[in-house]
């Protein structure tokens, strides 16, 4: 198996470093840090011993002075939080990198991820700039960019146990929901929300529970880090917006493996939301990786008028549509150049399933996998 090189780099101070299951956080540990004291909280041993004494850290880094201590899961045992927090105050030569598939039982502990003393990164599935040429569009639609999954020998056995796993671990053994058949009717109907504007009263009434219900549901699912709300740009606006975010799965496979598909289902619908998705997953890796102040939105006027993406920061704004066709058409651009008008200095691009890039007037118009294949955290979006 191929060895991918990640785009993400290692802080030299203490930090944690956050992302779903299997998107590789541990492997990469191992392969920047590879002298790294690890507690391995994915196994049960560990966590009964340190969930009874958490001030067994504290001893096992004083006989190991000026080491760095990798601690995996810390969400398991949020009791360690405070130790560690203790130990940085000490001023102590150790260093300390904490990892974390969910931030609801740490949000809990009352460190508040040790008060800023620790650097906060992410780690996402894999993007195609870091694929290179094993990327391949049709593949990551099909089966997502989840490091688990990518290297998977039977990738579709590992994606269908992917969601019930953290259904069990996470959120039925910590007793995050009293009831998990609710849930999971809620995880299935909000699927039909994936790159679409959310509807909370919609999906609670498709559940059949109550509104409030459904935004606790939510936290959660973003808490594990399965999914994500991108908000409305509203930056000096000058037409009147809609105020919802949209709604997306981490990964665009997950969000396919939990999506009903009937013969009522247009297969075509489903393309164009794992296509969407793709898109964001790596303008929000992007954001993360580059180390900027960049954040992702998305644009949506109350006539009707909409961009899929707006990326702003430091560097500039990008507004970004996708269209699922091979030829480019008058209208498609109209959203764009509207976006323009109101903003006259950001870059338009629009990515379609042609061949040519093209530039009509002030857009971009280029085929959607040569776009995601330029993208690379620490460069301008192409």
């Amino acid at each position: 198996m191929a060895i991918v090189q990640r785009v993400i780099h290692a802080p030299e101070s203490h930090f944690f470093l956050f992302g779903p299951r299997g998107t590789g956080k541990s492997t990469w540990l191992s392969a920047v840090l590879p002298g790294a004291i690890r507690v391995d909280l994915l196994g049960p041993e560990e966590v009964r011993r340190y969930s009874a004494r958490p001030e067994r850290l504290r001893e096992l880094v004083a006989g190991n002075p000026g080491s760095t201590f990798v601690i995996d899961e810390v969400q398991k045992v949020p009791e360690l939080l405070p130790v560690v927090h203790q130990l940085i105050e000490s001023r102590g030569s150790s260093r300390f990198v904490l990892t974390g598939s969910s931030s609801r039982k740490l949000k809990r502990s009352g460190v508040d991820l040790l008060a800023g003393r620790a650097v906060l990164r992410f780690m996402h599935p894999f993007i195609a700039s870091e694929l290179g040429d094993r990327f391949d569009l049709a593949r990551a639609l099909r089966e997502g960019l989840v490091p688990l999954v990518w290297d998977a020998v039977r990738p579709e056995d590992v994606l269908n146990a992917y969601v019930g796993l953290y259904i069990k671990e996470e959120v039925q053994s910590e007793g995050l929901v009293r009831n998990l058949g609710g849930f999971s009717r809620f995880i299935e109907a909000v699927s039909f929300s994936h790159g679409s504007v959310l509807n909370i009263s919609e999906v609670a009434r498709e559940c059949e529970v109550s509104r409030k219900t459904v935004e606790g549901y939510l936290d959660i699912l973003e808490d594990l880090l399965l999914s994500f709300r991108v908000p409305v740009f509203t930056k000096r606006a000058r037409r009147q917006l809609i105020a919802r975010p949209k709604f997306y799965f981490f990964d665009t496979e997950v969000f396919r493996s939990i999506r009903p598909a009937g013969p009522l289902d247009r297969p075509e619908e489903i393309e164009g939301a794992a296509m969407e998705g793709l898109i964001a997953q790596h303008l929000r890796a992007w954001c993360d990786y580059s180390g900027d102040d960049h954040r992702l939105y998305f644009w949506r006027t109350k006539a009707g008028l909409e961009v899929d993406f707006v990326v702003y920061g430091p560097s500039g704004v990008w507004a970004i549509e996708l269209k699922r066709a091979g030829t480019v058409r008058k209208n498609d651009l109209r959203a764009l150049r509207a976006f323009l008008e109101d903003y006259p200095g950001a870059n338009a691009r629009l990515l379609y399933l042609g061949q040519e890039s093209l530039r009509i007037g002030d857009v971009w118009c280029v085929p959607c996998a040569r776009y995601l294949a330029s993208v690379e955290p620490g460069e301008p979006l192409p």
